[in-house]
């Protein structure tokens, strides 16, 4: 039973539940939120409107969303006197599955990430980002529609764990001075230190669901990303480990480029998904002058991290890239970009980052026909070149429209 100290749950709508290993998902699933921060308001109320039209579209009213709104954030913490509510916490955990805004995190100082603290916290350890491309949207390459990836990065581990000190602090020092007698490392005395945990656990569950995931899509590849060249523990580890998973869990799904070569001449046999690994900063090459030869990629929190906004530049930047945080079960899908402050409360700017972030909540419910709608609807109205401000200032003959318009765009062009 869910007891909440400051929020109260909607009184119609039931809680999704987790049962013999796989979601239980009601008619009237009770789904928090968080509008966000900055424009995180005006593109909720844009694509709130485009989630509920394609549900009331796609099943006749026999299905609906129950919307439950949750705080973090500067509301949260104007409402509350806490960035991040213990019953937020409570309310993500209860109902399962969610949805949020872009929420604001200062650079240099004052509280960690409030997006870094929900996924520690829930342990929604992979971070998956589809990356694909619309046509007329604007790109700075020649071919984005080239580009189709779905980046799965490792959520809870590597440099963002947060384990460090800052320059100067009796922690530092403590850290500097074990290291160096301990295994004789030697480390500048005014040095900012840290930790970069990367475990097989992590690793291997992060991997796993990538390779379900290609598996369930019928996706062909899998690529492994790390710097191993360099730090072999941890990065190099990654690789190593995600090949272990594949070998022994997936050994009659999956192959490797050295099986392939020696057993196939070369070739990817059919119903086989193809493993590989390549280099980060390679891969960060790749992705631009050769991005189909990447379908599904896992790595690690930082490449992910910087993998996946450089993918999402080649397709409109990473205001038209979904994102969720997802573990076996929890998931809290959300806008990949920031706040956007300066553009707050003018209906100006694009939803689609949330948009296309809830047509992932959908298909994860096990509602793909609201969620094919809502992409019909996305891909007829980029078509016809109508757009928000973001977007129309950089694509000749765009028609430009307020944030509430695009999304009455949307939903008419789900008809038909």
């Amino acid at each position: 039973m869910l007891t909440l100290e400051t929020l109260k749950p909607p009184r119609e709508g039931e809680a999704i539940r987790i049962a013999d290993g796989r979601l239980q998902v009601p008619a009237t699933p009770i789904l928090p939120f968080i509008e966000g921060d900055g424009t995180g308001p005006d593109i909720w109320r844009a694509s709130q409107r485009i989630f509920d039209a394609a549900v009331q579209k796609a099943y006749g009213g026999t299905r609906r969303i129950v919307w439950f709104e949750v705080y973090a954030g500067e509301k949260a913490h104007k409402e509350f006197g806490s960035w991040l509510p213990e019953d937020t916490l409570r309310a993500f955990q209860y109902y399962v599955v969610g949805i949020k805004g872009p929420l604001t995190t200062p650079v240099g100082g004052g509280f960690r990430s409030l997006n870094v603290s929900l996924r520690q916290l829930l342990d929604l350890y992979a971070c998956v980002r589809p990356v694909r491309w619309f046509e007329n949207v604007p790109s700075p390459v020649k071919y984005p529609e080239r580009l189709n990836v779905v980046i799965f990065r490792e959520n809870t581990e590597d440099i963002y764990a947060g384990l460090e000190h800052p320059s100067g602090s009796a922690e530092a020092q403590r850290l500097i001075d074990f290291v160096r007698e301990a295994f004789g490392w030697k480390v500048r005395a005014d040095a900012g230190v840290g930790l970069k945990p990367m475990s097989p656990f992590g690793s291997k569950r992060l991997v796993r669901k990538a390779i379900n995931h290609a598996i369930q899509k019928n996706r062909k590849s899998v690529t492994l990303v790390h710097k191993g060249n360099i730090m072999k523990f941890t990065e190099g580890a990654f690789r190593e480990w995600g090949y272990q998973v594949a070998r022994e869990e997936f050994a009659d799904k999956t192959i490797t480029w050295d099986q392939c070569e020696r057993e196939h001449g070369g070739k990817l046999p059919p119903g086989k998904i193809l493993i590989q690994d390549t280099i980060a900063d390679v891969t960060f090459q790749h992705l631009l002058i050769r991005p189909e030869n990447f379908d599904i990629i896992a790595t690690g929190n930082l490449n992910g991290d910087y993998l996946s906004d450089a993918a999402a530049a080649q397709v409109g930047g990473i205001g038209m890239a979904p994102g969720g945080n997802i573990s076996d079960f929890h998931a809290i899908f959300e806008a990949t970009h920031g706040t956007a402050p300066k553009y707050a409360n003018q209906d100006k700017v694009n939803p689609g980052s949330l948009t296309l972030s809830g047509v992932m909540l959908l298909e994860y419910l096990g509602w793909p026909e609201a969620a094919d709608l809502i992409t019909r609807g996305l891909e007829r109205t980029f078509k016809q070149k109508i757009m928000t401000y973001d977007l129309a200032r950089l694509t000749d003959g765009a028609r430009e429209v307020r944030t509430s318009e695009f999304a009455t765009a949307v939903i008419e062009n789900m008809a038909g």
